[in-house]
């Protein structure tokens, strides 16, 4: 990984970096440099290739997403202050990567590794709806419903929305609380489920720094082995509360995820854009946050979901670019627009999953209902994007093979994403006791699996 006296540095470039506003980084910097290599490299979406197979594409991808970032570098909001790196910094960081972790503990501990476009091993199964809301009655069972999935190699719990009766909010003394609370929650459904080892990634419940420390304890909460995520904030930007996480995560000794959804229609612009920052963000991650894995949801400002046909593309296209000109261990990142226990959940979820893995990236899966309702999350999404991305992978399937796969898949759902269903809550899709899904929603994926088979993916579970 990077030295570790790095991080001093990024401190000391974060206070006295070249001063520069938020309106002037987003308008005179970000904005002309993006149009700038798009245009020199000739970067551009293909609505008939959701999943690129031109090498020179990527190869040009991630020359963009480079002068990019050695122009750009990171804002930081909270000194108005730009971290800005030279070429060297930044491939010493490249070359110093191993391109694989050893996380979790015991029996339950899993090597997480870089893949490459086409790879022939499986993605790493993540697991979870990355910070969707649940209730204090449903934490537990949706935890264990996540972590007994044969098919997780590690698991992100919802968060909480309230604690002892009281509304969790950012910032007050019951975020500090609620997760304490997650963490220790979180550690028990692992126990209950029979994987007490297993790798756990963040604690939703707690945005800010000081809730986050809270929960690292390696009795009961946050273990070494566990992964912490550091975010971003749109467009290449950080704060002294990101950096407050960062610095302790590494001092505490975990893995450090970094996080990042650029905006398709925000400041990236168009998909090209959109899949540009997202390269970019990698290098953020690596270099800014320290990262030792990287999570990317390429975005639609509107319709708060990555399954759309551009930001496939967006997500295809940086997974490649990371998969075949770095060694950045990255997952790709589903948010669906539809809830669960609708067929629509499934293609998108299935969609999402054939597009990160012929893409090389592992899996982070699968946020539902746009990550907005509680409790409306369950397994059942994740598995079917696992599910699929194990079977192309069996399959060795070409990236041209895919890409007609994916835009088969594309025809069940893509005319809904705007009113996408909202489906139902876990405790509906769920015998919440026996913490089984129950056989409507069985049924519904046995069948969304049938008419997959017979779009193309030869599924061997």
């Amino acid at each position: 990984m990077i030295p570790p006296w790095r991080i001093n540095e990024v401190l000391e470039r974060a206070e006295n970096g070249p001063i520069c506003t938020e309106k002037e980084f987003d308008l005179k910097i970000l904005t002309p440099k993006l149009k700038e290599v798009i245009k020199e490299h000739d970067i551009s979406y293909d609505a008939e290739e959701v999943i690129p197979a031109d090498d020179s594409l990527i190869n040009d991808a991630f020359k963009a997403a480079f002068e990019l970032y050695l122009e750009t570098g990171t804002l930081c909001l909270s000194s108005h202050r730009r971290i800005i790196f030279d070429e060297s910094e930044i491939k010493e960081a490249l070359n110093l990567l191993s391109g694989k972790i050893h996380v979790g503990i015991g029996k339950d501990s899993k090597e997480m590794h870089h893949r490459k476009i086409e790879d022939k091993t499986p993605p790493f199964c993540l697991l979870g709806p990355m910070g969707q809301a649940c209730t204090k009655e449903m934490f537990i069972p949706i935890s264990i419903a996540y972590i007994q999935e044969p098919i997780a190699d590690g698991v992100s719990a919802p968060a909480l929305d309230e604690i002892e009766g009281r509304l969790i909010k950012i910032g007050s003394p019951s975020e500090v609380t609620g997760s304490i609370a997650h963490a220790m929650m979180l550690r028990e459904a692992a126990r209950r489920a029979g994987r007490p080892g297993m790798f756990l990634v963040s604690v939703a419940t707690a945005p800010s720094d000081a809730a986050q420390i809270a929960a690292s304890n390696p009795e009961w909460g946050e273990r070494q082995t566990d992964g912490r995520f550091v975010g971003a904030l749109a467009e290449l930007k950080t704060n002294f509360d990101l950096l407050r996480k960062m610095v302790h995560f590494h001092q505490y000794g975990c893995y450090v995820g970094a996080l990042t959804g650029p905006m398709l229609g925000g400041y990236a612009g168009g998909p090209e854009g959109t899949a540009i920052v997202g390269i970019a963000y990698h290098l953020q991650g690596l270099m800014v946050h320290q990262s030792h894995f990287h999570c990317s949801f390429p975005i639609h400002l509107r319709f708060s979901c990555t399954t759309t046909k551009e930001l496939l593309w967006a997500t295809s296209l940086i997974s490649q670019s990371i998969a075949k000109c770095t060694s950045i261990i990255t997952f790709a990142k589903g948010k669906a627009a539809a809830g669960p226990c609708t067929k629509m959940v499934l293609f998108e979820a299935a969609a999402h999953g054939l597009t990160g893995t012929i893409s090389g990236a592992n899996l982070y899966v699968i946020a539902a209902a746009r990550n907005k309702h509680i409790d409306r999350t369950t397994p059942v999404e994740a598995r079917m994007a696992c599910e699929v991305g194990h079977s192309v992978v069996g399959m060795a399937l070409k990236r041209e093979d895919a890409n007609e796969i994916a835009k088969e898949i594309l025809k069940k759902y893509e005319g809904r994403i705007k009113d996408a269903p909202l489906g139902k809550k876990f405790q509906e899709c769920y015998d919440a006791k026996r913490i089984q899904p129950t056989k409507e929603y069985t049924e519904l994926y046995k069948s969304v699996k049938k008419e997959l088979s017979n779009i193309g993916i030869n599924f061997i579970y």
